[in-house]
């Protein structure tokens, strides 16, 4: 169980219009180092939920008082989160990413923007927070939900960067985004309740 509830919460949190996975797509469509871009991102979730699931692990372990405060904390961010999503729904956007034409580049700087895309994301340090305590609602389940994350987090950027010239088109339809961020919205106004009530 503590699997597919990490698989799903994964799912949503990766699965967002954003920088990496316009980025993702892009190589895709370039055909430009996917495999390395790819297994980049997968390599970076694994390194942060790790980190997550240890790390917030460890201090609700040495300072069981904090537990509500970080649950508390989880609900409102998983809550204000589902909620955003839902509200993206009445606007859907689209994910495009320009194929462009300006030759292949370098692995190095590519990897280097996939570094900045991942590690500098300002919400990433909430997230971490926020995935490490419903890890920790699971107890000895734990890193089964960490494992599910990773799951999703591999089969998400695999899908879209060696997928990239077939969901290109799904991604350009703002009606598909619309269903995303609805399940991705009830899914986590789910988690969040299920963390209040846990």
């Amino acid at each position: 169980m503590s699997v597919w509830a990490g698989f799903g919460t994964g799912l949503s949190m990766i699965a967002a219009i954003g920088a990496q996975n316009a980025f993702v797509l892009r190589q895709g469509l370039r055909r430009e180092h996917v495999r390395a871009v790819v297994a980049f991102c997968v390599l970076a979730d694994l390194v942060l939920v790790t980190a997550a699931v240890a790390g917030v692990g460890y201090v609700l372990s040495q300072l069981p008082a904090l537990y509500d405060v970080v649950r508390w904390g989880g609900v409102v961010w998983l809550a204000g989160y589902g909620l955003l999503s839902l509200r993206r729904t009445l606007r859907p956007a689209a994910l495009v990413a320009d194929a462009g034409t300006d030759g292949a580049r370098p692995l190095a700087p590519v990897l280097g923007s996939a570094a900045a895309m991942t590690f500098l994301n300002p919400h990433m340090a909430l997230d971490l927070l926020v995935l490490g305590t419903l890890a920790a609602a699971h107890g000895g389940g734990r890193w089964s939900f960490g494992a599910g994350i990773l799951v999703a987090s591999a089969l998400w950027f695999s899908g879209l960067g060696f997928g990239a010239t077939r969901l290109s088109g799904v991604f350009a339809r703002p009606a598909a985004w619309q269903v995303l961020d609805a399940g991705i919205g009830v899914l986590m106004l789910g988690l969040a309740a299920a963390l209040a009530l846990g």
